[in-house]
């Protein structure tokens, strides 16, 4: 029964993850004539046209979200095969003070934003830890520690989806014109902006290949403060309510780091301890390419534009003004830091 289950269960996946293989491959093939967009973002866009047109079929649905979410982990774990503690030392103090900075002013400019525009308390927090930390993955993770309704992380996290997109391309234009020869600017304003990891992958891919890699630490850097976001979270929302102990036990069961995180620095340990030869990193460096291409076409693909509609004008102003936040502080905090 249970080997039937799985026959089953692989069998339903199977025509998901090969329509998000097959993006991706002709993403690289593209790629060789639009070398500045790079083939991950134009797996992106790709997957986003055929998933609002030719390819809108519920028959992909559970492929492209195991493509979605399982390939761009095991992406990011072998993406630390390739990093060293000399990588995460460019970054530097001022770095982690900028992330500490931006995630902060983020949480506190969505949240104000929203109840300024009558979003309920659930929404507005939904809002600013989608934003500041890790997109749907911290809406997810957020949403139970807050009582919030499954009608309201899926709108939230729909509008996250829409406002990511749209600064994934936006980023890479603005930090080149700001910032033309200082790399690790535009990386901090990807990697410390962007509210998915496969947007800051995508959007770091259009500057070039080391940009990905310190743009990445950004995000990391993000992801590893989702248990204290969901506990202060957590705390304000149940404030008087309930007893301390039981908000850290609640917050704490529903925020565990995420495992690729901690698969992400140990490869990054490993490589820095025992420098690992270039065959072993080269091999990495290949499948993690491939694996952030085809997820990066699986998030296309289950991009719904019919649902951001749905929503109402309302909803996009929000998601734009909050983006519009996010983009200014971080330029401006790149400029009284002087990061790179």
């Amino acid at each position: 029964m249970n080997l039937t289950k799985l026959k089953t269960g692989t069998l339903e996946i199977i025509p998901g993850l090969g329509i998000a293989f097959l993006v991706a491959v002709c993403s690289k093939f593209l790629a060789q004539w639009l070398p500045t967009l790079g083939a991950a973002t134009i797996a992106i866009l790709l997957g986003i046209l055929l998933g609002n047109t030719f390819l809108r079929n519920p028959i992909l649905e559970k492929g492209t979200k195991v493509a979605e979410g399982k390939l761009l982990e095991f992406s990011v774990v072998l993406l630390g095969t390739t990093v060293t503690f000399q990588t995460i030392a460019q970054i530097g103090l001022k770095g982690g003070l900028f992330v500490l900075l931006q995630m902060s002013l983020t949480i506190m400019g969505a949240y104000i934003i929203g109840k300024k525009m009558k979003f309920s308390d659930n929404m507005a927090l939904l809002m600013a830890g989608g934003n500041a930390v890790c997109g749907s993955s911290a809406v997810a993770s957020i949403a139970p520690a807050i009582n919030a309704k499954e009608e309201e992380k899926g709108q939230i996290i729909t509008l996250v989806n829409l406002l990511g997109t749209i600064l994934m391309l936006l980023l890479p234009l603005i930090g080149g014109i700001l910032y033309p020869s200082n790399l690790l600017a535009k990386s901090a304003l990807v990697g410390g902006t962007l509210q998915s990891v496969g947007q800051v992958v995508a959007s770091a891919s259009m500057i070039d290949s080391k940009a990905v890699e310190l743009a990445m630490l950004f995000k990391i850097m993000r992801i590893m403060l989702l248990v204290v976001v969901v506990f202060l979270f957590s705390q304000f929302k149940n404030r008087g309510t309930l007893p301390e102990s039981q908000i850290i036990e609640s917050a704490a069961n529903k925020s565990a780091l995420p495992w690729y995180v901690a698969g992400f620095l140990l490869a990054c340990i490993i490589n820095s301890v025992f420098h690992l030869p270039v065959q072993i990193s080269s091999t990495a460096h290949f499948f993690s390419s491939w694996f952030e291409i085809t997820a990066l076409a699986a998030i296309g693909l289950r991009l719904d534009f019919q649902k951001f509609f749905k929503e109402g004008k309302r909803f996009l102003y929000y998601g734009l003004s909050v983006g519009a936040v996010q983009v200014v502080l971080a330029l401006l905090l790149l400029s009284f830091l002087r990061i790179g």
